[in-house]
């Protein structure tokens, strides 16, 4: 085994443990959220904000506005994002995803990526939509009547 490979299982199995004890730490200087919480979900809310969401923000200071639309540059933090959020909802036994993951990433793209342009994700020419719509409408009658001739031979054997 590589040290790359030992260091990357070390930290996917301890990391939950180690947030978890900085968020007790952190919470005993004042109140526990997750006290009375059966679900673990008012104090997730919390831990993506203190843990993942921070630090994504302090990746993203790091560039340019313009370069926040560039995947290239940014796809590293992203997956970041969603692994933390992933190993947060692991340790509270709670299944990823969730409302409350997506409402995360609903305000990391509403603050971050809501002015990229979305050309590639547009719909195509009205004239390729057309094309696209109309051809299975037509093939269908043409199929239909091929059935019928083949049927109508009698013998049942065609």
């Amino acid at each position: 085994m590589t040290l790359t490979r030992f260091l990357v299982m070390y930290f996917r199995v301890f990391m939950p443990f180690f947030i978890w004890d900085r968020m007790m730490t952190l919470n005993a200087t004042g109140q526990f959220v997750c006290e009375d919480e059966s679900d673990g979900m008012g104090c997730l809310s919390d831990m993506f904000a203190v843990y993942c969401v921070q630090s994504f923000k302090l990746a993203m200071a790091s560039l340019n506005e313009t370069d926040w639309c560039v995947w290239s540059k940014v796809n590293s933090w992203y997956s970041n994002l969603s692994m933390c959020t992933e190993d947060i909802c692991d340790l509270y036994f709670i299944p990823w995803p969730n409302r409350v993951v997506e409402q995360t990433f609903l305000d990391i793209h509403s603050l971050f990526f809501k002015d990229c342009p979305t050309d590639e994700l547009s719909d195509p020419p009205p004239a390729i939509m057309f094309a696209l719509v109309i051809t299975p409408i037509c093939l269908i009658p043409v199929m239909v009547s091929l059935v019928v001739l083949k049927t109508k031979n009698g013998d049942g054997n065609s």
